[in-house]
């Protein structure tokens, strides 16, 4: 895939290109794969430097980013990228359900052929993202499908709370689509058989079927949660011998404390 706009030099940039989207569809990437996390200050100045803009168009799209939930603007503060914290969390899993389910559900009864190619296609890439090893690739496809689905519902009220909850559903997929065990090696597959049955449900036009998957899916990213709050520590951090900590270890037939 094409390298990530704001990585990539003014110099280098199309002739004509419209850098605000360009900015704006960046910020949107890094922040969805944690390239940007949680609670970090975003820098107006240095933001139009990168892409060649005045602090008034930055501002501009800052503000529609906000509207968005990308990010977070107070009075006299910077700019920030959304919080994560444990309230949006539980909010992100009450909610969650009821979206993914009625969009998923409408888009079972509405989608076209054209749209089931589409979504086919996501598909590809994300199977390929997974096969290469590319966990930005793996969130970015994941939250395309999604929004893919999401769109064939043709709902204007639910798309814009769907987009919503999809910024925190890539941040916590960036875990899911790490894993570092065998349990979460076949979570993946799973994951990726659920897409392609979601797929043939929608193309069934069978929404109670569609719905059930895309509930089970869900399921599937909340057992990773506690991940994402409490990671697993670091082996090469832990892996010290306790002379090395400044520790004494108790000797032969003495009890540690």
């Amino acid at each position: 895939m094409d390298r990530d706009p704001i990585d990539t030099p003014l110099t280098e940039l199309p002739v004509g290109a419209d850098r605000k989207t360009a900015l704006l569809e960046s910020l949107r990437r890094r922040i969805l794969c944690l390239h940007l996390k949680p609670g970090t200050l975003l820098d107006e100045t240095e933001l139009g430097r990168e892409f060649g803009l005045s602090r008034s168009p930055v501002r501009e799209l800052l503000r529609q980013m906000a509207a968005e939930g990308y990010v977070e603007l107070e009075a006299n503060r910077a700019p920030r990228v959304a919080a994560l914290n444990h309230e949006a969390l539980r909010n992100f899993y009450l909610a969650a359900p009821v979206v993914y389910v009625a969009t998923t559900r409408l888009a079972a009864l509405h989608a076209t052929a054209e749209d089931i190619a589409g979504l086919k296609r996501i598909q590809v890439d994300f199977c390929r993202s997974v096969a290469n090893g590319d966990i930005d690739e793996r969130v970015f496809n994941n939250d395309r499908f999604h929004d893919a689905i999401g769109r064939m519902g043709r709902n204007p009220y639910w798309l814009p709370t769907l987009h919503r909850l999809q910024i925190d559903h890539a941040r916590l997929a960036k875990t899911f689509y790490q894993p570092h065990d065998q349990r979460m090696v076949e979570e993946l597959a799973e994951a990726i058989r659920q897409h392609d049955e979601m797929i043939e449900a929608i193309e069934r036009h069978d929404a109670d079927r569609a719905a059930a998957l895309v509930r089970a899916h869900l399921d599937l990213s909340r057992q990773n949660l506690a991940m994402y709050v409490a990671p697993p520590p670091d082996d090469a951090l832990l892996d010290v011998a306790p002379e090395r900590q400044g520790l004494n270890p108790p000797g032969r037939g003495q009890q540690a404390a």
